[in-house]
């Protein structure tokens, strides 16, 4: 019994210090990435449209910005060119490829809306059309059924 009371005023110091909950090396979490944590689209095909008109069709189609998301951070356009972009937050800036220089802005899962040189939103939307891997089909209508 006296043997245990020895080692009282060690433990009490370690509890007393807080030695014993927290490692040594612990580091203070890292500050967070400007625009947001970094992140990847959902895989997949993603059709791109101008908003159409009540009396109208849905959306115009604008092949020409259409890709498909191939990997974490990469895309093809339906030319076949191989692209790159980073998505910081619920924001997009395509960074290499094709598609160079335009940044668009999550606003849902598989929705995107370009961003306009001032900053807004602009009346362009890509939307993720099928998911997964698959080859692009420019061709394909954004608001046909997949059969």
């Amino acid at each position: 019994m006296m043997r245990a009371f020895r080692n009282a005023p060690s433990v009490a110091l370690v509890v007393a210090l807080g030695l014993g909950a927290v490692p040594l090396n612990a580091r203070p979490t890292p500050p967070p990435v400007p625009g947001g944590p970094i992140g990847t689209m959902d895989l997949g095909q993603y059709h791109c449209e101008r908003d159409g008109t009540a009396g109208g069709p849905v959306g115009i189609r604008l092949p020409q910005y259409d890709f498909r998301v191939v990997t974490g951070s990469n895309y093809k356009t339906p030319d076949g060119a191989r692209g790159s972009y980073l998505m910081t937050g619920d924001r997009i800036a395509m960074t290499g490829g094709a598609l160079k220089g335009m940044k668009m802005h999550r606003t849902s899962k598989g929705f995107l809306r370009h961003v306009g040189t001032d900053g807004a939103d602009s009346d362009i939307r890509c939307v993720l059309t099928r998911g997964g891997p698959g080859p692009l089909d420019a061709a394909e209508g954004v608001n046909e059924p997949d059969n």
